[in-house]
């Protein structure tokens, strides 16, 4: 990775995007230290960094950065274009309309991220109203012009208003820069959320020098994570298939093998992310409800975050939710169907039928191990951050579905470098 980097710096273009990705991603890490008017930051930070804090606030901060937990301009960052995205995508296939104008060429998917827009501006602001009923329970707001209910609306409009922003400069990284624009802000978010965490945890070694085996023991199983995760994302199992020769006037094709990539986590973090969506929904509509409410006790005590209940129906989500992707990235049967047309045969496996059977018992058995992969590591790392990051402050600095992110982001960032230093070597070869 590291000499691709430097083949990336050593051409003119390559570099330009380069530098013009890193200033968008400092324009936003500016917008994420502009305060908002009408908020009490100290009874902000409580709310959301204090151990009784609100989990879904919590896992929404760690994403943008600590902006939220800081109540800034960018406190919502990228999420609700994510959600919208997220959103349209299930909605594109089960409404045929929306299925037709994603067919439609270049023209149609401009007209389908417009929509995705507008969804995203929506979702803004009824997820900026969910936090300032936060806020409000919290006792985080101020009076503006003698009312709460001013500073309520100004805070509303101006976190939308952010999160729009946002989800501008990520399009002008995709559009002219190095990565997906969104991937790369959620990755700068997270990275800079364990980093000022990191930073004060070794603060505290002044007051408590053995805190430095906390820390120690943090990084290290960070590490092993990062290097469990990377494998695994990695693997994959190769079907080798075998294309007949063929004779079309005086040439002869095919005759070749070649193998169907089927990836071991072929669905990503995406498993993860629908779960926890699903999970954290009951929250977010709790958060309307008065903190004293029985039925907020209730959920908090028997069904919220760190219950078992909690991690049981996590953990067969993940599993539902990676099945529930992977019919709709792998479908044997088109495979089955493209290999009969262009002559391919899976050796020991008839044409048609028994193809696209083999093949989705394949995609079963895979999907099944990477769900589990998924399940363990979004579950079982939070016990061990728990446990270390707790007398250091850096229980919420990293999750799991944070690190599945990052390493997805940084490999398909160091791909498509490749790719770009490789098209820059056949121009030149060209002229």
């Amino acid at each position: 990775m590291w000499q691709t980097i430097k083949n990336a710096f050593g051409d003119k273009s390559i570099r330009n995007k380069i530098f013009f990705t890193l200033a968008i991603l400092l324009v936003y890490r500016i917008g994420c230290y502009i305060p908002v008017p009408g908020l009490d930051f100290a009874a902000v930070s409580a709310a959301i960094n204090g151990d009784g804090g609100n989990t879904l606030l919590q896992v929404i901060n760690v994403v943008t950065g600590g902006s939220l937990g800081n109540g800034t301009l960018f406190a919502l960052g990228i999420l609700p274009f994510i959600n919208s995205f997220i959103i349209m995508q299930l909605l594109t296939l089960i409404i045929p309309p929306l299925e037709r104008l994603s067919k439609e060429g270049e023209e149609g998917r401009a007209k389908v991220t417009q929509i995705t827009r507008y969804v995203a501006i929506l979702l803004g602001i009824v997820q900026g109203i969910g936090i300032v009923v936060t806020y409000h329970n919290s006792g985080a707001i101020e009076p503006t012009l003698g009312s709460e209910a001013v500073s309520g609306a100004i805070i509303i409009v101006l976190m939308t208003a952010g999160s729009t922003l946002v989800m501008w400069l990520s399009e002008r990284i995709t559009e002219k820069g190095i990565g997906n624009g969104s991937s790369m802000i959620i990755f700068i978010g997270i990275v800079s959320s364990f980093a000022t965490s990191l930073i004060g945890a070794f603060s505290t070694l002044g007051q408590e020098p053995n805190n430095i085996w906390y820390i120690l023991g943090y990084l290290l199983v960070v590490v092993v994570l990062f290097l469990f995760i990377v494998f695994i994302d990695g693997a994959e199992r190769r079907i080798k298939v075998n294309y007949a020769k063929q004779v079309k006037g005086n040439k002869m094709y095919g005759g070749q093998s070649t193998y169907i990539p089927m990836k071991v986590n072929g669905s990503g973090v995406m498993p993860i992310i629908f779960a926890s969506a699903f999970m954290v929904f009951p929250q977010m509509i709790l958060s309307f409800v008065p903190q004293d409410n029985g039925v907020v006790t209730f959920y908090l005590q028997y069904l919220g975050p760190g219950t078992p209940v909690y991690y049981i129906v996590m953990f067969l989500l993940i599993i539902f939710f990676a099945y529930f992707y992977a019919q709709i990235q792998f479908n044997p049967v088109d495979v089955a169907r493209n290999l009969q047309q262009y002559g391919g045969v899976i050796q020991g496996v008839r044409s048609g039928k028994p193809t696209s059977e083999y093949l989705a018992k394949i995609n079963h058995r895979i999907t099944l191990f990477g769900a589990l992969f998924l399940s363990i590591v979004a579950i079982v790392p939070t016990f061990l951050f728990n446990l270390l990051g707790s007398p250091i402050g850096m229980t919420n600095a990293f999750s799991a579905t944070g690190m599945l992110i990052i390493v997805s982001v940084a490999l398909e960032l160091d791909k498509q470098l490749e790719s770009q230093i490789m098209m820059r070597h056949y121009k030149g070869f060209l002229k």
